[in-house]
């Protein structure tokens, strides 16, 4: 029903979105166009502060032609509805965490697994701007939905919330831990012996404060900004992933434009990867200063060390094989690729 009533709310835009898909011969000249960008947070976070950026530089490269109308999170339902909009052509752009489309492109659950990456986000961030594994063999199997990702990027280390405080894996037995509709995070979590629980965002400060789940995992910015310390005692600094974030386009409306169009967004989307990693840097350094001196909702803030994060480590690696024989459909190709590449970035 939201995607309906959007493309109806919609519809009077569709004459000016079509219009910058007439081809001007790949000069500099746009055509006055209206593009909508729609992300899983809300203003302020770094989803949102990226599309106000995207948007702030698309408009000075084409001296105000081209309009982009960033959505924050809500405005067309849950995080699932935002997939159809963008697969639909409501929206023209979205920023999207591969989490959410885990039951149509499963080799997207990739980052679902955790201590796959390099405990540096900096290294992280390399390995996401450069990874073929991710950024041609990966994108391919999205574009078989009519979703193209044209950059993946980090928002930063994952953190647990909880209220007992999680700081081995013997903690997580009988939890009843948020997840995204992923199977593989399902497995992830039931190798720690937790009970997974999937759940859109929208519901989760509800359901931690009523105990209808006992935790989750978020980079700092957002458990904070979110306020989920309000309804949780500890915060644990795990870095036991990334939260990893693509942006997309409809691949059909993409592939539409003119030459000097793709060039525009393809261009714009790439300068804008340090942004988005100094953006996450900042609002996770800056909000985790702001947890450890909120006296009015304090949390005890556990940072694992690595022998505590090697007991988590010992249990998760096999998931990886779980990955290859169950979720894969070529076999873990991506996925062998992907740890060639980070041995080697290491």
């Amino acid at each position: 029903m939201t995607l309906g009533l959007f493309l109806a709310a919609c519809g009077n835009n569709e004459e000016a979105s079509s219009e910058s898909s007439g081809s001007d011969g790949g000069s500099s000249e746009f055509e006055s166009a209206t593009w909508r960008f729609v992300t899983e947070e809300v203003q302020g976070q770094v989803q949102y502060v990226y599309a106000e950026e995207f948007a702030k530089r698309i408009s000075e490269k084409t001296d105000g032609k081209i309009t982009v109308e960033p959505y924050e999170y809500g405005g067309l339902g849950t995080e699932t509805d935002q997939v159809a909009a963008l697969q639909g052509g409501a929206v023209e752009l979205a920023v999207m965490s591969p989490g959410f489309t885990g039951n149509m492109v499963m080799e997207g659950q990739i980052f679902a697994l955790h201590f796959l990456f390099p405990d540096s986000v900096e290294k992280t961030q390399e390995i996401l701007n450069t990874s073929e594994a991710l950024n041609v063999d990966l994108v391919e199997k999205y574009e078989a939905h009519g979703i193209t990702p044209l950059a993946f990027w980090t928002e930063g280390a994952m953190a647990w919330t909880s209220n007992a405080g999680v700081s081995e894996p013997g903690d997580f037995k009988g939890f009843k831990m948020r997840i995204q509709e992923s199977p593989l995070m399902q497995e992830s979590y039931k190798a720690y012996g937790a009970s997974p629980q999937a759940l859109p965002w929208s519901e989760l400060y509800t359901a931690l404060d009523r105990g209808t789940v006992d935790g989750q995992e978020n980079p700092v910015f957002f458990i904070y900004d979110a306020a989920f310390n309000e309804v949780q005692d500890t915060v644990t600094l795990s870095n036991h992933n990334n939260y990893v974030a693509m942006t997309t386009v409809n691949t059909d409306w993409y592939n539409s434009q003119p030459e000097n169009v793709q060039k525009l967004i393809s261009e714009t989307v790439k300068e804008m990867q340090d942004w988005a990693y100094d953006e996450q840097d900042r609002q996770n350094t800056e909000f985790l200063e702001k947890m450890k001196n909120d006296t009015d909702n304090p949390v005890e803030i556990i940072e694992l060390t690595e022998e505590q994060r090697s007991e988590f480590r010992e249990l998760a690696l096999p998931i990886r094989d779980y990955y290859r024989e169950n979720i894969s459909t070529v076999e873990g190709a991506i996925l062998d690729k992907l740890e060639e590449e980070i041995e080697a970035a290491k």
